[in-house]
């Protein structure tokens, strides 16, 4: 069956508006920030969301930071992760830290949300942590990690974690 000029032309046209609507929301979805949207029911006591759109596109580089500092910590790495705050302020910090990480290891975690507050960074985390030396079960809690861009590179400065 031969198809007629019009035919083709209403099919060709159908098909080039369809890519221009596709290559449109691309552009606009990379031009949107790290996070799309956000639920509005919150947990109430953390006041956290109970859930987020992350930007597909979005710059990935503090969380592959983010994410290489944690698995360091799950791994029994704190020294290591934490020895550059050895040398400061939050020395008994750290010391904390890797005492309460040796006591409720880290054995998944979650990104929940997002925070900018430029030159610092604000990952929020859902972690789920085994309950304590030989006690049975785990639970899951709140910890953030906060990074700092200097000069395009992300750091960590701060680990928050409730154990």
């Amino acid at each position: 069956m031969p198809f007629s000029r019009t035919q083709i032309a209403i099919a060709a046209g159908a098909g080039v508006l369809l890519l221009l609507i596709f290559f449109s929301g691309l552009i606009w979805i990379t031009r949107q920030g790290p996070v799309l949207s956000r639920s509005e029911e919150r947990y109430p006591l953390s006041n956290v969301p109970i859930s987020i759109t992350l930007n597909p596109f979005r710059d990935r580089t503090s969380e592959h930071v983010a994410s290489a500092f944690i698995r360091g910590m799950r791994d029994g790495k704190c020294r290591e992760q934490l020895a550059q705050w050895e040398r400061d302020y939050r020395k008994t910090y750290a010391a904390f830290i890797c005492n309460s990480e040796a006591q409720h290891p880290l054995l998944s975690w979650k990104l929940v949300e997002w925070e900018d507050a430029p030159p610092l960074r604000i990952l929020h985390y859902r972690g789920q942590r085994s309950n304590g030396a030989g006690q049975p079960g785990t639970y899951k809690e709140l910890f953030s990690v906060t990074l700092e861009n200097e000069g395009g590179d992300w750091e960590v400065t701060k680990y928050d974690a409730m154990y």
